[in-house]
C-alpha cells in the first residue's frame, strides 16, 4: 500500500511540471476561509467522532467570536463519512468545490485513499495520530500533515514505557501486540520489529478482525498460553473497551498494558465497565486530558456569555480536546498564510506553507511544543502516558518521544 502511495505522489509531483500548471482553488469572494472537516458520527468509530468534531466546531466558534483570523471568519464544513472510504472521497470533492484551503481527514484508510488527490490538487490534509507514518517526511508527502505522533512514534513510545515498567530491560521479555486487523493496526509493525531486534525481546502479534468486538480467544492466548510480560494494544472504536474487559476477566494485570492513542478515552473506560474495572490501564495521549487548560476555559466562558450550558461533549475530554487542537492547528496555518497574503485570497499552497511555519505551538500547554517544517510534517512525535487510577485518568509522564533514531531510520527506508 505504501509503495502505491509513494508512487502516486511522486508521479503527481513530476511528469513535466504537472503540478506547477494545475490551478489551486481560490477562496470564495465573500472573504470566509473554508476548512473541510471529515467526521464519523454514525459509523464504526462514532465513539470518537461524536466528541472530537464538536470540539473542532467549538474552537472555530471561539475564533470567530473574536473576529476571526486576521479579520477573516473561518467556515468549517463538516461531512459525516461513516468511516467509509467512498463517502470520504465524495466529501473531499465537495470540500474542494467549496474552496477549502485545508482538509481534516478522518481515518487511516481515508488518508491513504486521498493522498494522491491532496497532492494533485495542492490542498493540505491532516491525519493526527493516524494514517501513513511515512508521511512525516514532508519532502516525499508534501501535502500530508500527521501533525501529531504517528503510529511509528506511538510504537516507539509504547516500547519505551514497557521497558521502564519492566525494570529497565526488555531482553528476553515477552511482548504481545494486539491490534485491529486493518491497515491502521498493521502500520506500527516495522518499528516494533526494529525495536525487537534492538532490545532483544520476544514479540507475538494478535490480530483482531473487524469490527473488533470478539477477541476472547486472543486474550486467552496472551494471558495463559503465551504468558506475556507486557501488552501493547492498538485498538479503536469499541475494541479498546472489549480488550480491557477481557484482559480483566482472565486475570491479566492491566498495569502491564499500554494502549495507543485511540484506546485512551473516557468512553473506552466507561464502556469497559467503569474506572474500577479499568484500574491500572495506561494509554498514550498526544493532547492533554481534562479541562484545566486556558483554551478550554475560554470556550466555557464563550458558552457562559451566550447564556448556554457547557457542551456535554466537554466531559469526554480526551477526544474533545483533540478536536480543539485539530481546529487550532489548522487556524494557525491559515493565520500564517494570511500574514503572507493579507487580502485573504489564499489557496491550499499558501496554507501548506502556513503549516510549515508553525513553531513552538503548545495551545497553552494542551499539546507538546509542535514545530512543523518542510521536511518534518509530524511536528516532533511527542506523547504523554496517562493511567486509570483512583477513578480518573492520571498523568504518569511528561511529554516525551522515544527511539527517534529508529523511527527516522524506518521513515527513510519506507517505500
Amino acid at each position: 500500500m505504501r509503495q502505491v502511495l509513494a508512487l502516486a505522489t511522486a508521479l503527481l509531483m513530476v511528469a513535466g511540471g504537472l503540478l506547477a500548471s494545475a490551478p489551486a482553488v481560490a477562496q470564495p469572494a465573500k472573504g470566509e476561509i473554508v476548512i473541510g472537516v471529515q467526521c464519523d458520527r454514525t459509523g464504526a468509530t462514532q465513539i470518537v467522532g461524536v466528541v472530537l468534531c464538536p470540539g473542532t466546531h467549538d474552537y472555530i466558534a471561539l475564533v470567530n467570536s473574536k473576529g476571526g483570523v486576521e479579520g477573516h471568519k473561518i467556515k468549517a464544513l463538516e461531512i459525516d463519512h461513516e468511516y467509509k472510504v467512498p463517502p470520504s472521497i465524495e466529501a473531499y470533492e465537495r470540500h474542494k468545490k467549496d474552496g477549502a484551503v485545508s482538509i481534516m481527514v478522518y481515518g487511516t484508510p481515508h488518508i491513504y485513499a486521498l493522498a494522491a488527490k491532496l497532492t494533485e490538487d495542492r490542498i493540505p490534509g491532516t491525519s493526527p495520530g493516524f494514517g501513513s507514518a511515512a508521511a512525516a517526511d514532508g519532502q516525499r508527502y508534501p501535502y500530508i500533515f500527521p501533525i501529531a505522533a504517528t503510529y511509528w512514534s506511538q510504537a516507539a513510545a509504547a516500547v519505551d514505557y514497557a521497558k521502564k515498567q519492566l525494570g529497565g530491560s526488555l531482553k528476553g521479555k515477552k511482548i504481545a501486540y494486539i491490534f485491529y486487523d486493518n491497515p491502521a493496526g498493521r502500520e506500527p509493525l516495522p518499528v516494533l520489529e526494529e525495536l525487537q531486534k534492538l532490545e532483544g525481546f520476544e514479540m507475538r502479534t494478535f490480530a483482531v478482525p473487524p469490527p473488533g468486538v470478539e477477541m476472547g480467544a486472543q486474550v486467552l492466548d496472551i494471558a495463559q498460553r503465551y504468558r506475556a510480560d507486557f501488552v501493547i494494544s492498538h485498538l479503536f472504536g469499541r475494541s479498546p473497551s472489549v480488550a480491557i474487559k477481557e484482559l480483566k476477566r482472565v486475570g491479566f494485570s492491566l498495569k502491564k498494558v499500554v494502549g495507543f492513542v485511540w484506546g485512551a478515552a473516557e468512553a473506552d473506560v466507561e464502556a469497559a465497565g467503569g474506572y474500577g474495572v479499568a484500574e491500572g490501564y495506561s494509554a498514550l495521549q498526544f493532547a492533554g486530558v481534562g479541562d484545566d487548560y486556558p483554551v478550554i476555559k475560554e470556550i466555557k466562558e464563550m458558552y457562559k456569555k451566550e447564556g448556554k450550558p457547557e457542551p456535554k461533549e466537554m466531559k469526554e475530554s480526551v477526544y474533545y480536546n483533540r478536536g480543539v487542537f485539530l481546529a487550532a492547528i489548522h487556524v494557525e496555518a491559515i493565520r500564517n498564510a494570511l500574514k503572507a497574503k493579507p487580502d485573504g485570497k489564499i489557496t491550499g499552497v499558501d496554507t501548506k506553507a502556513g503549516f510549515e511555519k508553525i513553531k513552538n505551538f503548545t495551545l497553552g500547554g494542551l499539546v507538546p511544543p509542535i514545530e512543523i517544517t518542510p521536511t518534518d510534517h509530524e511536528g516532533g512525535g511527542l506523547v504523554q502516558v496517562w493511567q486509570v487510577s483512583g477513578g480518573k485518568w492520571v498523568k504518569r509522564t511528561d511529554w516525551f518521544r522515544a527511539y527517534p533514531e529508529v523511527v527516522a531510520k524506518v521513515i527513510k527506508e519506507a517505500k
